[in-house]
């Protein structure tokens, strides 16, 4: 299935890390407007906050800049023919970032992290079918140099899913 260019935010492990962004309560607001409806008119927001139109454009363009804010459509997976969506725990021998930058480039990982405890990454997958999880497991990820195990977790179905987390 060819994919058309999609919103994709990935961070090389090495990045220095961003400095915080620091929220008042005007950001909060609009941030939890934006949560809710993204294309909402910055005028309809700005009534809300009890901003300018103007004023809310500059704190949403300072939160975009800053990497606290991406404004993007969520759409739902099965609705578009991936029927498929597992996650993957991946034990790494050698350089754990080098594993997670390589895995971060294949396209059906849409979250790639390094952590701590019984894996040393964590990545989801969204694939049309069994056969394409067949396809990227076998083909891309255990084929990436210093992936030494991997065990599959298939989602059965979504329980809960928010984007609404940030402002609290």
């Amino acid at each position: 299935m060819a994919r058309a260019a999609r919103a994709t935010q990935i961070t090389k492990i090495d990045a220095a890390p961003r400095a915080p962004v620091s929220l008042d309560d005007a950001d909060r607001r609009i941030i939890e407007a934006l949560q809710s409806d993204g294309r909402r008119a910055y005028g309809s927001i700005a009534e809300d906050v009890g901003l300018s139109e103007a004023a809310v454009r500059r704190r949403v363009q300072r939160l975009r800049d800053a990497g606290a804010l991406d404004i993007v459509a969520v759409t739902d997976p099965l609705q578009l023919g991936f029927h498929r969506e597992a996650m993957l725990g991946i034990k790494v021998q050698g350089d754990v970032r080098s594993v997670a930058d390589e895995i971060a480039a294949i396209d059906e990982a849409i979250y790639v992290v390094l952590c701590a405890g019984s894996f040393d990454i964590l990545v989801e997958l969204i694939t049309e079918d069994d056969d394409h999880l067949v396809h990227v497991l076998n083909d891309q990820i255990r084929a990436v140099e210093g992936v030494r195990q991997v065990e599959t977790f298939l989602y059965l179905k979504l329980a809960k899913q928010t984007y609404s987390w940030g402002t609290r």
